[in-house]
């Protein structure tokens, strides 16, 4: 496979990689992404997406850890003083890739006989959605659903924060009424996070299958999802905070209906 050595910063394709990253604009109007890290690049491809191009530097990374790809996929060797320009991270793995979007819609989620379900509202900070993925993968929910959302998916720090379950867990954009719409048609109880008028997490039946709704960072949830739960969970605070972070509260509530359905190893 061809490779096109890049010696300089202001090369057109550096710079629209580095737009790609930064603007979220940029992502949306081309429907491109940029995945970084050998780890996630792998992960991407294993899950169905297809390099549009390769930046990677010698420097950082052996020419065998490249990913097999397409005989058209794009190849681009660069210095190490031009990647540590590039690369969104540090202690990067040397390898950053430039991606199709691909979107999820409800109709095409596979659900298990007895699913567990995520649903965020509106959340703005890219890391805790990341974060919430990872947990998502590691509790084998069938699915996130981001409602409303404040924080671009395909925000480089969400695909980082995720460590690639990104690309594991099945997650889609959409409002919260067409949540709620899917939710209520595919006869799934709906438990929000809320410290008003609520029980306590590990107090209330998760062995069925449930959707649990996270609100924004800053306010919680909105009186839409408060008006439509089935049940009102909550953690209990023993100091002076009246709640944690959103993906520590995901991790969890989702571990409780790990255990109260018995699925540990």
């Amino acid at each position: 496979m061809d490779v096109e050595k890049i010696t300089s910063a202001r090369n057109p394709r550096i710079k629209e990689l580095i737009l790609l990253q930064s603007k979220s604009r940029e992502r949306r109007e081309r429907a491109l992404f940029v995945v970084e890290g050998e780890r996630e690049v792998k992960r991407a491809i294993e899950s169905g997406f297809m390099p549009l191009s390769i930046f990677y530097s010698p420097a950082y990374i052996d020419s065998p850890k490249i990913p097999q790809v397409a005989a058209n996929v794009e190849l681009f060797e660069v210095p190490a003083n031009i990647f540590d320009k590039i690369a969104y991270r540090g202690g990067t793995e040397g390898i950053i890739a430039v991606m199709q979007v691909k979107q999820q819609q409800l109709d095409e989620i596979s659900l298990s006989d007895n699913p567990l379900i995520i649903v965020l509202e509106s959340l703005e900070k890219p890391g805790n959605l990341g974060a919430i993925l990872r947990t998502a993968d590691a509790c084998g929910a069938d699915c996130v659903l981001v409602c409303d959302p404040l924080a671009d998916i395909f925000n480089p720090n969400v695909i980082r924060a995720s460590t690639g379950a990104f690309f594991s867990v099945s997650s889609v954009c959409c409002t919260s009424e067409e949540a709620l719409r899917w939710l209520k048609m595919s006869n799934i109880s709906i438990l929000t996070t809320q410290l008003q008028d609520s029980s306590i997490y590990y107090d209330t039946n998760m062995r069925r299958a449930v959707a649990i709704v996270f609100g924004r960072e800053d306010r919680g949830l909105s009186d839409f999802w408060k008006e439509h739960s089935d049940e009102k969970i909550r953690i209990p605070m023993a100091g002076i905070c009246d709640s944690l972070n959103v993906s520590v509260s995901a991790a969890v509530i989702c571990y409780e209906v790990l255990r109260q359905r018995k699925k540990t190893t």
